[in-house]
């Protein structure tokens, strides 16, 4: 009777651990389902900030991308055919402003799933527009050297960042994406003071 007992108690701790065990597993389910809940929630609030985009930002990049690698090829133009030292540092500092942003740009529209326009892809319609050169205008400037060039250089260069600083300035007013904001206003500040600049050394200041 005695020994009956004990195996009844016995059962009875083995059928409570047993209960006890069900509910930390269903416990242990539902944190991890709430975790897991919490972590899709939080990498999607994540990539709905880094995706949180308009059609202007895309334009912008899209626009941005073969305007700066125009900008580059012109600056490449600068320490063989410039007479000027202070053209040549202006078309250096151009070059490591505009070089690190074309990364940027591009990567910003791979991970929207955005089409990143292809090197050489200056397919000249985009010539003339937004202050870029033509074709024409790039093959003077790359015949030019000493003074000549230097004066051909910064009166294309200063159009061109006309040009993108009226890009920037749309991208201020119509974009959403906040580092695309931050490189638009970036871009105003450098390039509206390289402006200053050339028109400076031109004497036209």
């Amino acid at each position: 009777m005695i020994r009956k007992r004990s195996l009844i108690r016995g059962g009875t701790a083995v059928a409570a651990v047993g209960t006890a065990a069900l509910v930390l597993a269903a416990c242990g389910g539902s944190a991890t389902g709430h975790n897991g809940h919490a972590a899709t929630s939080a990498s999607a609030s994540a990539s709905a900030s880094q995706g949180q985009h308009n059609a202007a930002d895309t334009a912008f990049a899209q626009g941005m991308i073969p305007h700066h690698r125009q900008a580059v090829e012109m600056a490449d133009l600068a320490p063989s055919r410039a007479q000027s030292a202070e053209v040549k540092k202006l078309a250096e500092q151009i070059k490591k402003a505009q070089d690190p942003e074309i990364k940027a740009l591009s990567g910003w529209l791979t991970s929207w799933g955005e089409k990143v326009p292809a090197e050489g892809a200056m397919d000249h319609s985009a010539h003339g527009t937004g202050g870029m050169m033509t074709a024409e205008e790039m093959d003077q400037l790359k015949k030019a050297s000493g003074k000549a060039f230097d004066t051909a250089f910064m009166e294309m260069m200063i159009k061109h960042h006309e040009g993108a600083v009226a890009m920037a300035k749309t991208e201020k007013t119509e974009g959403a994406f906040p580092d695309a904001k931050k490189m638009a206003d970036a871009i105003i500040t450098s390039q509206t003071a390289e402006i200053q600049k050339m028109n400076k050394l031109l004497g036209k200041s």
